[in-house]
């Protein structure tokens, strides 16, 4: 046993995930989780409370999760480094020998006028706030979604979902081209746009008209939208008040400093999830990618390396995916773009069959995949999918193989389980047959 107090800061993903692995691999005296909020949200699911779940309750993950931690409900507002205490806005003070940081992010606000008016929401995650959202949007007509990134993508089918009228407005080229390339990009455009939502590409939001709240989006063009509602989608920044006010080392791109273990400037304190700074698996530059399913894997890798160092970082590939009405596009690892970006010498394969075998069994969905290889090592560097449910899944399967540096040939003859009603058939099992599309460009 253990008598060590351990103490984190921040209870969404990264806080939690922190509380049950500590629980899991350490046995010491006492854990205190410290968070603002009352109700933690999913942070993924944020965007479906407005079409597919219908009400924020059910979004929101059970303190039971948490076990037997000591849970205070207020902001920590400094950290006595030197005496390991930390204090909090009502005042309270409490001792630790360890300290997690996972204090999040917050969402990127566009400095233009009328950003700050009646009705135009920045995603911040917090209940009562979403609750009126939701509010707004029951009393909306038109929504302007700023952003087409997968939140924004996923908001304004959500809204879609209630019958409103959508307009996502994006300043690159396609929607979600900072994570797919350009041919997935436009598949996800062509599914929202069958399902209703209005794409304006190329775009960028000049200013938000109307008296006390939003009524337009005037575009850089001239152009304007009306907008009863505006939903900001524009991303995510490493929320670093508290880190900065105690004197933690910030990296690059202002999240906090940490090392291949989770360490900060600190020796006693870690940080994890969207407030800690990230490098990339390829290159080990910086990467701004922040995601729950990151958050997690570094909260467990910071719960692991508590009191030694045990087990590394190697760093963040980036796996994404979304559902867009009842498709899926899923990403992991470098598109095409970025491994050219970086670089390398890539050889792409690609394979497209029916996600069930035979193609007549119910439900059944073309699903298309696409992988990028190094042609001088032959490992796999990413890989996208676009297709039915399944899709998230291959995407994870896609990240497995980068991670573990397999080749193309070694995908062509790994072992595989098929059944008609949950695979495609082994003859034309997606994820073989692109990696041997591949192989078979190999010089």
């Amino acid at each position: 046993m253990n008598d060590a107090r351990v103490v984190i800061i921040g209870g969404s993903a990264a806080g939690v995930e922190a509380a049950i692995a500590i629980q899991k691999y350490h046995k010491v005296g006492k854990v205190t989780v410290i968070r603002k909020e009352e109700k933690v949200l999913v942070p993924c699911g944020i965007p479906y409370i407005y079409g597919t779940l219908g009400a924020v309750e059910k979004n929101l993950m059970p303190d039971a999760l948490l076990g037997s931690v000591e849970l205070v409900i207020d902001e920590a507002t400094f950290i006595d480094r030197k005496s390991r205490v930390v204090t909090t806005a009502n005042g309270k003070t409490v001792a630790y020998d360890k300290l997690i940081m996972a204090t999040g992010s917050i969402p990127i606000i566009p400095r233009i006028p009328g950003v700050n008016k009646k009705n135009v929401f920045p995603i911040w995650k917090d209940a009562k706030y979403l609750e009126e959202l939701d509010k707004a949007l029951n009393l909306a007509k038109n929504v302007v979604v700023i952003g087409g990134g997968f939140i924004g993508v996923e908001f304004a089918d959500e809204c879609r979902k209630k019958g409103l009228d959508v307009t996502i407005v994006e300043m690159l080229s396609h929607c979600l081209l900072l994570a797919c390339d350009e041919e997935y990009s436009i598949m996800g455009e062509d599914i929202l746009e069958d399902r209703g939502v209005n794409i304006l590409t190329g775009s960028a939001a000049q200013s938000i008209g109307g008296a006390e709240k939003a009524e337009y989006v005037e575009l850089s063009d001239g152009k304007r939208l009306e907008a009863d509602v505006v939903i900001l989608g524009i991303g995510v920044a490493p929320n670093t008040d508290l880190a900065q006010r105690v004197g933690l080392e910030l990296g690059e791109l202002k999240g906090v400093k940490v090392d291949e273990y989770m360490r900060t400037s600190d020796p006693n304190i870690l940080a994890a999830g969207d407030c800690a700074e990230k490098t990339s698996f390829f290159t080990g530059k910086p990467s701004g990618l922040r995601l729950a399913s990151i958050a997690v894997r570094e909260a467990r890798l910071a719960a692991i390396n508590l009191f030694e160092a045990r087990r590394r970082n190697e760093g963040t590939i980036g796996v994404f995916a979304t559902a867009i009405g009842d498709s899926g596009i899923g990403v992991a690892g470098l598109t095409e773009r970025e491994a050219l970006q970086e670089g390398f010498d890539i050889v792409v394969g690609q394979a497209i069959a029916v996600d069930k075998h035979p193609g007549g069994m119910p439900g059944a969905r073309q699903l298309r995949v696409r992988l990028i290889f190094d042609r001088k090592s032959g490992r796999l560097l990413g890989g996208e999918a676009c297709g039915g449910v399944t899709t998230g899944e291959v995407a994870n399967m896609i990240a497995m193989a980068v991670v573990n540096r397999m080749t193309a040939g070694q995908m062509v003859t790994m072992q595989i389980g098929t059944h008609p009603a949950l695979t495609a058939s082994p003859i034309v099992y997606q994820l073989v047959n692109a990696a041997e599309a591949a192989m078979v460009k190999f010089g």
